[in-house]
């Protein structure tokens, strides 16, 4: 089995060009260096220095050692941090669903500066939709969720134990391609005016539990898509209509890429939350759940 140690001896010999300089570093005595590396070469059965020189040069099989020792030895040194954080209440790991209405490059921003922290914890994302986000939670296949339709408060399967606060009102808006045949219909379009045209939807990623639909009409055709971006693409593709958060299509409504159309019976707006497991304690939880709860934050990770 190699030893940390001797490997250690090795990198530190190689970088400062001599055992003794070797041996000052680790803060132990030349003699003291000089065995592990004899009997690191005895284990192995394999010379790792050439000394038949002034200087002791590595060997290939020395190279080779030394090359992936270190990995080992980072890995090591790695562990040791991460071992003294999770001691200090950072979790190893933090699970978290995010619903596809959720802007990622605002969340990525989010996540560099957890890192910055340097906890240790290493941060797992899933993308869900709609009730899909809440039952991640519910379930254990995460700890935090962003964007939830649900509350805690709200009687939902399963929420007994988990606390949710608000992330966002988002306003959403009826709209459709300019070559759409509802682009120049009159308004407010009626439920019947619409139903004869395909919805386009984000299906919902629930797995144990009924999946929820919004805005869906009874017999209306529907094209089913995996994220709020998709479709928003679709629309804007002409395959279908249907109502999309304000904040995503302004953009496309400003360069007449979608045509925004009034209805006579509309959702005018959804609240959405961020959700968590009540019983963790643990550093990055927290961590997220402040900075989530910072005005600025859920102003960017929701297209308003």
């Amino acid at each position: 089995m190699l030893d940390l140690d001797a490997l250690a001896a090795l990198d530190a010999i190689e970088r400062k060009g001599s055992f003794a300089r070797a041996a000052e570093e680790l803060g132990r005595v030349p003699s003291a260096i000089t065995y592990l590396v004899r009997k690191l070469e005895g284990d192995l059965d394999v010379l790792l220095f050439d000394r038949r020189g002034h200087k002791a040069e590595l060997t290939p099989a020395g190279r080779t050692l030394l090359d992936e020792g270190r990995h080992l030895l980072f890995a090591a040194n790695e562990l040791q941090r991460r071992v003294r954080r999770i001691e200090s209440g950072w979790e190893p790991e933090l699970r978290i669903a995010v619903d596809t209405i959720v802007s990622v490059e605002p969340l990525f921003t989010l996540i560099g500066e957890f890192y910055g922290e340097e906890s240790g914890t290493r941060l797992r994302l899933s993308t869900e939709v709609l009730s899909g986000t809440w039952e991640a939670l519910v379930t254990g296949r995460a700890d935090l969720a962003i964007g939830t339709v649900a509350t805690a408060s709200a009687g939902v399967p399963g929420s007994t134990g988990y606390q949710s606060r608000a992330l966002a009102e988002v306003e959403f808006v009826f709209a459709v391609a300019p070559t759409h045949p509802l682009a120049d219909a009159p308004e407010p379009l009626s439920p019947e005016d619409v139903r004869r045209h395909r919805a386009v939807a984000v299906g919902d990623s629930v797995r144990t539990q009924p999946a929820m639909t919004v805005g869906i009409l009874g017999g209306q055709d529907v094209l089913t898509v995996s994220s709020m971006e998709a479709k928003v693409a679709a629309q804007v593709a002409g395959l279908g209509c249907g109502n999309i958060p304000l904040g995503l299509a302004m953009p496309y409504i400003e360069t007449g890429r979608l045509v925004p159309k009034q209805l006579s019976e509309t959702r005018i707006a959804g609240m959405l939350h961020f959700a968590w497991n009540a019983r963790s304690k643990g550093k990055a939880l927290q961590w997220f759940v402040k900075r989530l709860s910072e005005p600025e934050v859920r102003r960017a990770l929701v297209p308003l």
